[in-house]
């Protein structure tokens, strides 16, 4: 399955609504365009318009991700996703699984440890163990992949593969490897110097 940038916010938004605000739960459009738009817990930051998030739904509702609840006599459409542990959907996570799924949907890329501490509202993690178990199942599936561990970092990021495969396909450059590889080659050019200045020496002292 793969889902563009405003799907995979979209299925975000409405498995964490689901979870976190279920007496509000199918959300209508503009309760959703809300939840895509949130400032807070979101990476990056949208500013989506009730059009844009339609167009995407008419989208995952081609894919049978997205269900639409047809409001009669005044009352407004509501929106549902049938993308995990539904009958519809062959995606059946445990709860931790799915609120990792949630998170990497909603945010990007997250180290284990990041994944814990968002994750107190989706589902409870005891330890950052549990989380890399969960990770690992998940990685075993098909579903996250595990991005090279970034130059000072403990931790490695995952991602989630509901994605095209070349925004996950390798780890962005970060700029402590720019600086790095600047580094690198201003040594090289020190050294090279000091080559020269130590066959100079040798050559005047005759050796």
């Amino acid at each position: 399955m793969e889902l563009n940038e405003v799907e995979q916010r979209i299925v975000g938004c409405l498995l964490e609504k689901q979870t976190t605000t279920a007496e509000h739960y199918p959300l209508s459009l503009n309760a959703l365009t809300n939840a895509c738009n949130q400032k807070s817990n979101r990476d990056p930051v949208m500013n989506l318009t009730e059009s844009e998030v339609l167009d995407a739904i008419e989208s995952l509702k081609s894919k049978h991700v997205v269900t639409i609840d047809e409001g009669f006599s005044g009352r407004v459409n509501k929106y549902d996703h049938r993308f995990c542990n539904t009958e519809f959907s062959r995606l059946q996570f445990s709860e931790q699984q799915r609120a990792i799924i949630c998170l990497l949907l909603l945010r990007g890329a997250q180290t284990p440890g990041e994944l814990r501490t968002r994750s107190a509202r989706l589902a409870n993690f005891s330890q950052v163990s549990e989380v890399e178990d969960a990770l690992e199942t998940l990685q075993t599936e098909g579903f996250v992949k595990k991005l090279a561990r970034e130059p000072g970092k403990r931790e490695s990021r995952y991602v989630h593969l509901f994605q095209d495969a070349e925004h996950y396909s390798a780890a962005p450059t970060s700029p402590s490897q720019k600086i790095e590889s600047s580094e690198l080659d201003a040594l090289l050019i020190e050294i090279e110097q000091l080559k020269k200045e130590l066959l100079a020496i040798k050559q005047h002292l005759g050796l």
